[in-house]
Formats: C-alpha cells, sequence, structure tokens
C-alpha cells in the first residue's frame, strides 16, 4: 500500500528498503513515511520538519507576473 499526503511524506507499508545515494535505508515500521519536501534531517525518512512551515499563497509562483511583463513590451 502506498498513500501520498497532501503536503506531506509518501506512506509505504513496511518493512522497506530504500536506496538513496548509494545507501541502503531499512524500516521494519508497519507503515513508513518517506520525505517530500527534502527539509528533513533524517532524509529520505521522514521526521515531519514538513510541519514546521506552512506554505503560503507568496510561496507559490505567480503566472500573472510574467503576463504583466509582456504586455508592457507590446506597447513598445
Amino acid at each position: 500500500m502506498v498513500r501520498i499526503v497532501p503536503s506531506g511524506p509518501i506512506l509505504i507499508e513496511g518493512p522497506v528498503e530504500l536506496v538513496h545515494d548509494g545507501e541502503t535505508v531499512r524500516s521494519d515500521r508497519f507503515i513508513v513515511a518517506v520525505c517530500t519536501c527534502r527539509r528533513s534531517h533524517t532524509y529520505p525518512l521522514c521526521d515531519t520538519s514538513h510541519r514546521r512551515r506552512i506554505r503560503t499563497a507568496r510561496d507559490e509562483p505567480d503566472d500573472d507576473a510574467d503576463d504583466e511583463d509582456d504586455e508592457a513590451g507590446d506597447d513598445a
């Protein structure tokens, strides 16, 4: 079983072996949380670091900013 948690880890039914940078990380837990935010101090395993910072609208790329630049260039 694999479950993707929005704004969180990927939960995998264990036990698991993960290979990261040539090293094998093993976990015998019945559910293993794999980090997707890359903030974890125990990467590739999740340590809930994703909870310490909540994404806001300011963190998201602003697609409208490019449109404003394009419109300004059309007037020239």
